[in-house]
């Protein structure tokens, strides 16, 4: 499992280097995203209808479908996915192109607080970009540990999608990077999903022409492995 995601994490940094529109390795993933924004859909969504679970995916380009159809994104296949799976679940889709775990930090309150009910879950996956740009580790962890502990606050169950260092960034800070997300994990007893980028990575016909973001068969391998986690994630309904 260590091995194939150091090479998944080589093959991450390779396609960076050579897909990125800037010539810095380190600029980040969504170079060619649009600005930040709060999406719309989350805080104007609708409440959902009977007993349908409300999950919440918060995160970056990875999480919002970049350059894909609407209906080809992380959010929208895994929604189809929970109901293949018989979980009736609204997935909404909080992720912003270009967002670093600070910014998530920054706008999780407001997207709560726009929701029309409490969530279910909200599915946390934040960090690939600060990686690539080179951020300090340590304050990615303190902006990912503020925002479990703030839906630990009110009382909302996460889990985790995590990211790998690439190679290029040194051994120590890999140690320092890679060791997050197994570590708030355990701290908050959330589910995590090591590596969202996972056999995905490195077949390029699961990604954009970029080299670097899931294409809409890549959504469905991601999607594929981290539906039954998210299931198992849930909360019991009342009755269970």
């Amino acid at each position: 499992m260590v091995m194939r995601h150091l090479v998944a994490a080589l093959a991450l940094v390779h396609l960076s280097a050579a897909c990125s529109p800037t010539r810095d390795d380190r600029a980040g993933i969504d170079n060619a995203a649009a600005p930040a924004a709060a999406p719309a859909n989350v805080v104007q969504a609708a409440a959902p209808q009977g007993d349908r679970r409300l999950i919440v995916a918060f995160g970056d380009s990875l999480y919002a479908g970049y350059n894909l159809p609407a209906g080809d994104g992380f959010a929208p296949v895994l929604e189809r996915a929970l109901t293949a799976q018989g979980v009736s679940a609204q997935v909404m889709n909080a992720g912003v192109s270009g967002d670093t775990s600070a910014g998530g930090r920054s706008r999780l309150g407001f997207v709560l607080d726009g929701l029309p009910r409490k969530p279910d879950l909200v599915v946390l996956g934040l960090g690939a970009n600060d990686m690539l740009r080179g951020l300090d580790p340590a304050a990615t962890r303190t902006n990912l540990d503020a925002m479990l502990a703030t839906l630990k606050t009110r009382g909302i169950p996460a889990m985790l999608t995590g990211m790998i260092a690439a190679p290029n960034m040194g051994a120590d800070y890999a140690g320092a990077f890679n060791a997050i997300y197994p570590d708030l994990a355990k701290k908050y007893g959330v589910p995590l999903y090591p590596f969202f980028l996972d056999g995905v990575i490195t077949d390029r016909n699961l990604l954009l022409g970029d080299g670097i973001h899931p294409n809409a068969a890549g959504v469905k391998r991601v999607v594929a492995k981290v539906a039954p986690i998210v299931a198992d994630a849930l909360p019991p309904t009342a009755g269970q």
